[in-house]
Formats: structure tokens, sequence, C-alpha cells
């Protein structure tokens, strides 16, 4: 295992989630982060797919200095080396290109690759990914199946993502996963529409840091 492995994972046993922004909207994806950073949410992931993404990546790491900020929804290189550009400290994608893992690592951060059967998960392992994002995770049977792999796959480090909950990220730990991606239920609608940023902030800590 790399130095840059290591501290990766270190880092995620730590924190255990990280929470995933996803915005049409610049200024609505730098109040998500925000209120998921109060809500003791250290890892940021900003999607590629989110506006302005590389310049929201940026001023966070200017701003919240203590805090890692990455990309995901990487779906190209050219994306993976723009968000690197903007400053990204870790980076996903829903999918498995080596490439992505060898532009990622020439820069010396952390690159997630995406998979969902036991046969995608090992390629993305041996492709050389700094653990392994298992999306859609409700689709296959939510933490049931993280269980279920850790006999053949203990020794890969799995992150799942499209269904964890703040309710139910504990039971993905439980199970055996490393860390959990948090995205749509950190920001139910009507809290958004209603610009209810306090009870966003607080529904975070009552469960996340219960």
């Amino acid at each position: 295992m790399t130095p840059l492995q290591i501290d990766w994972f270190l880092q995620l046993k730590k924190y255990r989630a990280i929470a995933v922004i996803r915005a049409s909207d610049w200024q609505m994806g730098l109040k998500m982060a925000e209120i998921a950073i109060a809500g003791g949410l250290n890892l940021i992931e900003i999607t590629w797919s989110s506006a302005e993404a590389g310049r929201l990546i940026s001023y966070l790491r200017e701003q919240y200095p203590d805090c890692k900020i990455g990309t995901g929804t990487i779906l190209r290189s050219s994306e993976l080396k723009e968000a690197i550009a903007s400053g990204a400290e870790f980076a996903f994608s829903p999918h498995s290109d080596p490439q992505f893992v060898q532009i990622a690592h020439n820069a010396d951060i952390p690159m997630v690759l995406g998979a969902m059967t036991p046969t995608e998960i090992v390629n993305a392992w041996q492709y050389g990914s700094d653990g392994v994002k298992v999306f859609p995770i409700k689709s296959v049977g939510g933490a049931q199946f993280v269980k279920c792999l850790q006999g053949p796959l203990r020794q890969i480090p799995l992150i799942p993502t499209g269904g964890v909950t703040l309710t139910n990220y504990r039971q993905f730990i439980e199970a055996g996963a490393i860390a959990v991606g948090l995205s749509s239920d950190l920001f139910p609608i009507e809290l958004q529409d209603t610009h209810n940023w306090s009870e966003l902030i607080t529904r975070i800590q009552k469960s996340y840091l219960a």
C-alpha cells in the first residue's frame, strides 16, 4: 500500500462519510457545502456536473483548509485534469477507467473508480483504484450486499453510494464499508425550497455526529 493510500484510508476511517454536492447553481452549491461542513462533514465532493465546479472547489479549498475538497462524477480524462487543476484533493467516477488512476496518481491524489458487480469491483481494484465506489448501492441490496462481499473481497475498501442516507449509513459501516457517500438525503428539497438552512445543519449533526 502506498503512502497516498494509507493517508486516504485513514481519512475515510476517521470521517466515514463524504458529502456529495450536486448543484445547478454556484451559490446553491456553495451553500450546500457550507451546510455539510457546519454539520461536521469534512470530506466534500463537488460533482464535476455541478455549475462552475472548478471555481467552487478552488473557493472551498481556500476557505476551509481543514477539510478535504474533491470531485466526483468524472466521466472523461479531460474533466479529471481540469478538476485537479482547480485543486481537487481526491476524485470519484461512476465507472472504471484505468487512465483515471494514472492521471490522479501522477498528481498525487486518490482516485476512486465506480463498480457494481464483484467482477467490476475486483477489476477496479486491480486498476489501482483507491478503494471502490459501489454504485448505485440501492439497486443491489443495500448494506446486505456490502456484507455479502466481505467474505471474498474483504481486502478491498468499499465506498457505497446511491441510496445511502443519514438514517441507514451506519448500517453500511457495520456491514464492512470503509466509508459512504451521502448525497440527496443531506439536502431534502422541502428544506432547500424554504431556505431552512439551520434545520439542515441540525439534521446532519443529530444523525452524523450522534
